[in-house]
């Protein structure tokens, strides 16, 4: 009997623990498409339950079933939703088919039709991984992804340009900066506070900081490459840039990748290691609810060290006096107070002056004599006897140092069965940059030796904060769908100018100055309606909406310090003062060098705000004929208001090809910082103040100039092109030709001297114009190829191209006072055409191969950038930079499910720009050997980095 009970109680707890065993237990699989692909980002939810997680990048997934059997719903928008019954713990291979209405990836750029596709859009639209970008390639910061994935963008780092050292200008089919529109999950983001002054490619135009979004925290980004100013409103003149944020659930990703130039030109060109980077990433997402709700977050750090390209300074370092200087330190005299008994003494010192020059200087009597006696270039003996090479006084030419910190969240909460979805996204980026400008050498009056005898590098210090949140409900109203939302952001920029001197106070400046800065702020409510009629044609989508917008820009003013110049009382100048001289009686400048800081003068805050109603049309005439349509009137509280059209068509020939074309007007409103962007020094000459600088548009002195207010650009279109794909060959095609002409666009003038006849106390100017009309045109192609080399590898391979010309047509629209005074050339100049038409590669070839197998993957990537042109008002200096071939390479091995390894190189080959002529002027004494001013991929070199990637499900 006690037997019996025995078994039968160990037979209970036996099945009881079976049952607990089978009850929860983890099962794995992967989701693949009809021809095997992995398909990442899926939903995996177990049936009637809360529980669930995503496909990672490889299609594999892995969940906590609550109990076996239980059924697995599958789900993606653009597939068919699947269930699979789950018996046991066996690794699942999941087949998902796409919908009926899905050729490729559904789109919300370009189209309101939810059913829209990349493939049957009537306009092309790119489709870029970023999650496998950022596996795989070299680049981690969104601006160099894009410029090496996407043929028709351009963008590269500057140097020695100010504020655009610290915030890359970039392009779409070879516009500006500010001709591309870019959004956040379909929602309008801030631009950069930033407006490009210097001398580099986009000057005078103002761009959005694509880098102060981590690309840890983005799924995809959709390029719209069309004008959808009739669509989207200003900016969209060259097209939309449509960032999709990570939704992931149930999975944490962490990335650390370092790497560093190892190039023959490293180290100034010595060779070696430097610009050392390192940038750490995590991203985990958290289910909301029952009903597919999410937060997802994203962090990352980033630290890039500057590096130099700079080989040796060849001019003019020290003179004369210069020397005599440096006797007089070492025999412990106050440089500050030399008097003409000092000078003489100490330079019978001076070992390499000649007996002759030494017994002349002993026996001036007189300052003047003593001045044109020591005015000479003592350079060669000078580095002897202080023990320095040329090298010692370089510029730092290349890339700036960076430290920074972002955060991203993106969230949705569905609140009913119904479709009503709250949603809201945010941002927080803060870096600091570094940068330096031209070496101050001892012979200069800008520099007061007494405080720095060798001269000094000052640097730009950045501080950049960016900030945005947006909030939104997405609900129905009958038969529509309703999006209402807010997206607020703010962008922030300042300057701390270190390691210089306001040379007008002497031995009282500081050495470090805040110098101001500027913000801009933006906020967008948008109320938009969608409906689509399926029985009217084939299917009719009809949007409108309307959009509220205000921007606010703001010009804060540095210490008294960074932008005053004093007398030698170290009081500042005034109508009866002079500034304080160097010894050879040039008045010292004020204001810290490098950068003098904004003054109160400058200082504003301004704003508008503007109003905007759109309908967008959208209808399947035929099973074959696709036509769409959108018209968009916006007010702008500052300039008025405009009307733009939009009209394109699909035409199906097969299942296999698409015929596409469009035609749209356009417009882009003059940004704030346009309008109002001023920086003024004032100088005194004779006594007389006078202002130099770069004025208002709306300023005294451009009205008395005859230079009109600033006006919108405006824009017509046309684009046409094929879309099509060979099935058995797994082959997909597109081509896209376009034509787009503008009318009035803006431009910073270079500076001009005022006309004789004009009463103002400015001296000379420079504004902010609707200078000229441009045409572009051009030709983007994108093939794609997939290739199953066995069961298990797979080649894939991606080749675009872009092919483009942009030129000026018609007069400059400059003011006739200009014409008359025969400054018409500085309104628009040589360099400036150079600017707009050739200083960026206009044609740009990418392949990209990828191998693929259980284990391993092989990244290759050659990417052709054209040739570019030395920006340059004098002609014979406008050197022609030749194409290049720049090969990137990566092996990544998977050595868990969790743990991946990447080792690569980006321009593996370490090539580089043709280096400027040294017998033109934008050599610079050696300066420059390569163009500061034109940019087809950089100056760095070869980089090799290493990734540590880290999943968790």
């Amino acid at each position: 009997m006690k037997k019996f009970l025995f078994s039968r109680n160990f037979l209970l707890l036996s099945l009881f623990l079976f049952s607990v065993a089978v009850s929860s237990q983890t099962v794995k699989g992967k989701v693949i498409d009809l021809d095997g692909n992995a398909l990442p980002f899926f939903n995996v939810v177990e049936k009637n339950t809360n529980n669930g997680t995503t496909t990672d990048d490889q299609g594999e997934f892995s969940i906590n079933m609550s109990k076996i059997p239980s059924t697995l719903v599958i789900s993606l928008l653009g597939y068919e939703t699947t269930e699979k019954l789950v018996t046991s713990t066996n690794y699942l291979v999941i087949e998902a088919m796409e919908s009926s209405e899905t050729l490729q990836e559904t789109i919300i750029v370009g189209s309101r039709n939810k059913s829209r596709t990349a493939v049957d859009t009537p306009v092309p639209v790119d489709i870029i991984n970023v999650a496998e970008l950022t596996r795989n390639s070299p680049q981690v910061n969104l601006n160099q992804i894009l410029n090496y994935v996407a043929p028709s963008f351009s963008s590269n780092t500057q140097t020695i340009s100010d504020g655009t050292d610290h915030i890359d200008p970039a392009s779409l089919r070879g516009l500006g900066p500010d001709q591309v529109l870019v959004l956040v999950n379909g929602k309008r983001r801030h631009t950069s506070s930033l407006v490009n002054v210097n001398g580099t490619f986009g000057r005078g135009s103002v761009g959005t900081d694509l880098n102060a979004i981590p690309a840890a925290s983005i799924k995809s980004i959709q390029v719209l490459r069309d004008g959808a100013a009739a669509q989207y409103g200003s900016d969209a003149i060259a097209g939309v840039i449509n960032i999709i944020l990570n939704n992931k659930v149930n999975e944490l990703n962490l990335s650390v990748t370092s790497g560093a130039h190892v190039s023959k030109n490293s180290q100034e060109q010595q060779g070696g290691i430097d610009g050392e980077t390192v940038n750490i990433s995590a991203n985990y997402g958290i289910a909301l609810g029952d009903k597919g709700g999410y937060i997802n977050f994203t962090g990352d750090f980033d630290y890039r060290d500057p590096y130099s390209r700079m080989s040796e300074f060849k001019g003019q370092i020290f003179s004369g006096y210069n020397s005599v200087e440096w006797v007089a330190n070492n025999s412990g005299l106050d440089l500050a107070n030399l008097s003409l008994d000092d000078i003489r003494f100490a330079s019978q010192g001076v070992t390499h002056f000649d007996l002759a020059t030494k017994n002349a200087i002993n026996n001036a009597t007189d300052l003047t004599t003593i001045q044109s006696l020591l005015n000479f270039d003592t350079t060669e003996a000078e580095l002897d006897v202080r023990g320095l090479n040329r090298s010692d006084f370089n510029m730092r030419v290349g890339q700036s140092g960076v430290r920074g910190g972002r955060f991203f969240a993106n969230m949705s909460l569905p609140l009913d069965d119904n479709g009503t979805e709250f949603y809201s996204f945010s941002g927080f980026s803060s870096r600091t940059g570094n940068s330096a400008g031209f070496y101050r050498l001892p012979y200069q009056s800008r520099t007061y030796t007494p405080l720095y005898i060798n001269g000094f590098l000052p640097e730009i210090n950045s501080k950049i904060i960016d900030k945005s949140i947006a909030v939104g409900i997405r609900s129905k109203a009958g038969d529509w769908d309703v999006d209402f939302s807010n997206t607020w952001g703010t962008n922030s920029f300042n300057f701390e100018i270190s390691n210089t001197s306001n040379a007008s106070l002497l031995s009282a400046s500081p050495t470090r100055f805040d110098a101001g800065g500027f913000s801009f702020t933006q906020n967008t409510t948008n109320l938009d309606f969608v409906n689509n009629y399926e029985d009217i044609f084939n299917g009719l989508n009809v949007a409108v909406g309307a959009e509220y917008r205000a921007e606010f820009y703001d010009i804060v003013a540095g210490e008294e310090e960074s932008y005053t110049q004093y007398d030698a009382n170290g009081l500042p100048v005034t109508p009866t003062t002079t500034a304080s001289t160097d010894f050879f009686g040039s008045s010292r400048p004020g204001g810290s060098q490098v950068f003098p800081g904004f003054t109160p003068k400058n200082a504003l805050g301004r704003d508008r705000n503007s109003f905007a109603a759109y309908i967008d049309l959208e209808a399947e005439l035929t099973d074959k004929l696709l036509v769409s349509g959108a018209a968009r009137f916006e007010n702008y509280s500052d300039f008025g208001s405009t009307i733009n059209y939009k009209l394109a068509s699909r035409y199906k020939v097969n299942d296999n090809l698409n015929l596409r074309a469009g035609a749209s007007t356009g417009f882009r409103a003059p940004s704030l910082h346009q309008r109002y962007y001023n920086a003024i020094a004032t100088q005194f000459i004779a006594g007389v103040p006078s202002e130099v600088g770069t004025f208002t548009n709306d300023s005294d002195i451009a009205q008395q100039l005859g230079i009109p207010s600033l006006k919108e650009e405006e824009s017509a279109s046309v684009s046409f092109g094929f879309a099509g794909k060979i099935p058995s060959a797994n082959l997909k095609i597109t081509a896209d030709a376009y034509f787009v002409a503008i009318e009035d666009r803006v431009i910073l003038t270079d500076r001009f001297n005022i006309p004789d006849g004009i009463v103002t106390n400015a001296e000379a100017a420079a504004f902010f114009a609707n200078a000229i009309d441009t045409e572009s045109m051009g030709l983007d192609i994108v093939v794609t190829h997939k290739f199953d080399l066995n069961e298990s590898m797979r080649l894939s391979s991606d080749l675009s191209a872009t092919f483009s010309k942009t030129r000026r047509v018609d007069d400059i629209h400059s003011s006739q006072v200009l014409v008359d005074s025969g400054q018409e050339s500085s309104y628009f100049s040589e360099a400036s055409r150079i600017y707009l038409e050739e200083a960026v590669p206009r044609t740009k070839v990418n392949l990209s191969n990828t191998l693929s197998t259980d284990r391993f993957n092989v990244f290759l990537r050659n990417v052709y950038f054209g040739e570019v042109t030395e920006a340059s008002n004098n002609v014979a200096s406008q050197q022609v930079y030749g194409a290049k071939l720049v090969t990137d390479l990566s092996v990544g091995f998977k050595a868990t499910e969790e743990l991946t390894f990447t080792v690569g190189a980006n321009n593996i080959f370490d090539i580089y720009p043709d280096r400027t002529d040294s017998t033109n002027s934008n050599f610079s004494s050696g300066r420059f050997e390569w163009s500061r001013r034109s940019q087809q991929f950089g100056i760095g070199g070869r980089f090799l980095f290493a990734r540590l990637n880290f999943i968790l499900n």
